[in-house]
């Protein structure tokens, strides 16, 4: 990480480098908060420590300074429930926590983080061999867990990125997420600049899109359907995007049409990625799942691909190196995803995750195609399909629905049942609820009952 920052800080200083809310900071500034981080965590002897805060200048400083001390960092998820840092703080053995807010932890020292940013000292030296992350994962199938990783690992997926001074990419995923530290990454390792608005929800990065100019933007299917329909709502200008990402869940079939008659400019890109193992690569051929050709990448490949009874199995070289109070993972074991897939003509399709299928009587029902249907109906800006509990059969098809603005619920509701009419008795939607905003984490839908 810091190599990435040095790096572009010699080849343009006054680059801009990031774009919050309050400002701007250039390549050179954040270095050198970086490496005043790294003397001030050398000298207060502080090997390990958590990082709560939302402005992403003060984060960046923060991790490239953990990079070059050698220090173990870890950003926990926004939050303003004391109660909540307290067992993140408690589960992974962190007594130290860098906060914006001022938190009362007992037992945990608390810092600000202008007491590691302004220090006076600055560290100039080369980062040491071993330099620890932990990468907490969303929590969309159950509690967060903490992925151990490398920097050098992480470094190693963007060392053929090349430079792009001129784009502008839209941070839409938290830096605490492992997707936010890839863009965090590309972006430095092409001396970009870094469009950053908090919170970070579709409506914020939409008003970033337009005034800060961002030409690039990632983020998750449901941030760009909610992103979608902020454009039919406001009617306002529509951002001239030069690429559009996708990752992080399964992409629903119509979204990509969607996207490119909104932004006919842009390229579509996928990426498949995940803390665990790192990402394979992006798709860019503007279709739907994974080409056939990641299975036959060959032995000595950093990421390999196998399916096994319907399941993405992957082997790894720069993934995590295990999680949090677990052993370490063998990087030429293969491991299951929990990604279920089916092969369709020259494509793998993504099919659900394996703890997201509804057992209804027996039946294993898939939630992803009947969503699907359910956001292709008229009014319907966005949908979860999960299984809700019942006495009778174990669990049923339940469907939480946001309406567009003004949209007849009741004439949606009729909509719903008749596009799913033809599927099996199993995968009905039994339920059908009118919401304002559906269950989410990470800007991913949560598609278990809750």
């Amino acid at each position: 990480m810091i190599e990435l920052l040095r790096r572009s800080a010699a080849e343009g200083p006054d680059r801009v480098a990031i774009v919050v809310d309050e400002g701007t900071t250039t390549y050179g500034a954040l270095l050198a908060s970086a490496e005043r981080v790294s003397a001030a965590l050398i000298a207060r002897r502080i090997t390990r420590f958590a990082v709560l805060d939302h402005d992403a200048a003060n984060v960046v400083a923060l991790l490239a300074g953990s990079s070059l001390a050698g220090a173990e960092a870890c950003q926990y998820p926004p939050t303003e429930d004391a109660d909540e840092v307290a067992a993140l703080a408690s589960r992974f053995e962190h007594d130290v926590v860098v906060s914006a807010e001022p938190l009362d932890l007992p037992g945990v020292t608390v810092l600000a983080p202008s007491e590691l940013i302004e220090n006076g000292a600055v560290s100039r030296g080369e980062p040491p061999a071993q330099r620890p992350l932990i990468v907490l994962t969303t929590g969309t199938t159950g509690a967060p867990r903490g992925v151990r990783q490398d920097w050098n690992r992480l470094v190693r997926a963007v060392r053929r990125v090349e430079p792009a001074e001129g784009q502008r990419w839209l941070l839409a995923y938290g830096l605490h997420q492992f997707a936010g530290l890839q863009i965090l990454m590309h972006v430095f390792a092409a001396g970009a600049t870094l469009v950053a608005p908090a919170p970070r929800r579709p409506r914020e990065g939409l008003a970033a899109m337009r005034t800060h100019l961002v030409t690039h933007a990632s983020a998750t299917p449901t941030y760009w359907r909610f992103l979608l329909a902020e454009l039919r709502s406001d009617g306002a200008a529509v951002p001239a995007l030069a690429q559009i990402t996708l990752g992080g869940e399964a992409i629903p079939a119509p979204l990509l049409g969607q996207l490119s008659e909104a932004f006919p400019d842009a390229r579509i890109s996928q990426v498949y990625a995940a803390s665990e193992f790192g990402s394979s690569g992006s798709q860019r051929d503007g279709r739907n799942g994974l080409s056939l050709d990641v299975l036959d990448r060959g032995d000595d490949a950093d990421l390999a691909m196998k399916i096994v009874d319907g399941e993405l199995w992957v082997r790894s070289r720069i993934g995590m190196l295990g999680y949090y109070g677990e052993e370490p993972v063998d990087a030429d074991n293969w491991r299951a995803t929990g990604d279920l897939v089916e092969i369709v003509e020259d494509r793998i399709l993504f099919r659900g995750r394996t703890s997201e299928v509804i057992n209804v009587g027996g039946v294993k029902v898939h939630p992803l195609p009947i969503e699907d249907r359910v956001g292709a109906v008229d009014g319907v800006d966005m949908a979860r399909v999960y299984g809700r509990a019942n006495a009778m059969t174990g669990a049923i098809v339940a469907v939480e629905v946001v309406a567009a603005p003004g949209a007849d619920t009741d004439a949606i509701a009729a909509a719903i049942r008749e596009a799913c009419a033809d599927l099996p008795p199993a995968s009905r939607p039994r339920s059908v609820k009118f919401v304002d905003s559906v269950s989410m984490s990470g800007n991913k839908i949560i598609r278990r009952d809750r």
